[in-house]
C-alpha cells in the first residue's frame, strides 16, 4: 500500500492544466474579473453609459471644470438645429457643446481654396458619434439662423463642410 488510495501522502499537481481544464480556468478568471468590475461601477452610472471626459484646455491653460458643458445644449430661441457632416471628422475630437465655430463650405466640384463662410460664430449644440467613424455616423449639430440653415441644406450633394473653432 505504498502508493495506493489509502496513502496519506499529499497529492502533487503534475504540470499546468491543459485542454478543457485550461479553458475552464480561463473562463472562471474572466468571469471573476467581470464581477469585480461590475461591483466597482458607481451606483449612479446607468449600464452602457460612457463617462464624459473633460476637454483639454488649449495652449497650456489650467483646466477648469464647467468651462464647457459636455451634454447637448437646448436649441436657442429663433435658431434652427442643423446636423453637419464635416469633410474632416477628426475635428470633432476638439469640439464640445457650447463652442462657437465658423461654418465653411466648399461646393461640390470646388477646390479647398474656394471655401465660403456660411455661418460665422455658430453655436455647437452637440457632437454626435466618434471622431474616427468612417461610416458617416458622426456629425456636428449646430444652431443656425433660418436663412443660414436653408443655405446649408440647399447646397448640392458632394459639398464639403469645415469648421474653424472660435472659442
Amino acid at each position: 500500500m505504498a502508493g495506493g488510495e489509502a496513502s496519506l501522502r499529499p497529492v502533487r499537481w503534475r504540470g499546468l492544466p491543459r485542454g478543457r481544464t485550461l479553458l475552464r480556468v480561463t473562463l472562471v478568471a474572466v468571469l471573476l474579473g467581470l464581477a469585480a468590475a461590475v461591483l466597482q461601477t458607481p451606483g449612479g452610472c446607468p449600464p452602457g453609459a460612457v463617462p464624459s471626459v473633460a476637454p483639454t484646455p488649449a495652449r497650456g491653460a489650467a483646466p477648469a471644470d464647467g468651462d464647457r458643458p459636455s451634454a447637448a445644449l437646448p436649441l436657442p430661441a429663433g435658431a434652427v438645429g442643423v446636423p453637419v457632416r464635416l469633410a474632416e471628422p477628426a475635428a470633432l475630437a476638439v469640439l464640445r457643446p457650447g463652442a462657437r465655430v465658423d461654418l465653411l463650405v466648399v461646393p461640390a466640384g470646388g477646390e479647398a481654396g474656394e471655401a465660403t463662410l456660411l455661418a460665422p460664430r455658430a453655436l455647437v449644440l452637440d457632437v454626435v458619434g466618434a471622431a474616427g467613424a468612417v461610416d458617416g455616423s458622426s456629425a456636428l449639430y449646430l444652431a443656425l439662423r433660418p436663412e443660414q440653415a436653408q443655405r446649408a441644406v440647399g447646397l448640392p450633394e458632394g459639398s464639403r463642410f469645415a469648421v474653424v473653432v472660435r472659442e
